[in-house]
């Protein structure tokens, strides 16, 4: 984790990142590559995590931006900012498996909530993950942020959210206060 932040630059993400991007949240999320770090999905979904009208879609919201993370010039991070009146919303994280575990994603995280609450003023952060994943929201809970018990089902029969490997997926609802 020691220096986790060096040599990062942050920067909002523009239709020519749109593969790249891609790439990256399939290699963290999915398939074989994805082992290598530890937010594979790979055991509960298969198929596609993303697309590039998906990730475009998020680039070009109004109330929103893709914050894409560069180290040397490579883009090692993402993830999705939206302004949704008091709160913003966080989403599409990902940071490049043989990356994963040295404190990178801290470094993310940290910054957009930083960005949050500077940019929108913001005084929560909320952001659904997958109700199974105990691992992912225990990371998220040593970063301050807490469960809710409120759940939304999973887009079952939806491929673009990919082929669920399991029939109880819901996502779960996490808040951190950003003040």
């Amino acid at each position: 984790m020691e220096n986790a932040a060096a040599g990062l630059t942050f920067r909002d993400a523009t239709d020519a990142d749109v593969d790249v991007l891609v790439a990256l949240i399939e290699a963290a999320y999915r398939g074989d590559a994805s082992r290598v770090g530890w937010t594979t999905e790979a055991d509960i979904l298969e198929g596609q995590r993303t697309d590039p009208e998906g990730v475009l879609d998020v680039i070009k919201a109004p109330d929103g931006k893709l914050l894409t993370v560069e180290r040397d010039g490579r883009v090692v991070a993402c993830c999705q900012l939206e302004h949704r009146g008091t709160y913003a919303y966080f989403g599409m994280f990902a940071v490049s498996p043989d990356l994963q575990g040295a404190g990178l994603g801290k470094v993310v995280i940290a910054e957009a909530e930083r960005r949050a609450r500077q940019d929108w003023g913001a005084t929560e952060m909320h952001m659904t993950v997958i109700s199974v994943r105990d691992d992912l929201i225990a990371w998220y809970e040593r970063r301050g942020y807490r469960r809710t018990g409120k759940m939304t089902p999973f887009p079952y029969g939806d491929e673009r959210f990919g082929i669920p490997q399991r029939a109880d997926l819901r996502f779960e609802l996490l808040v951190k206060p950003l003040v």
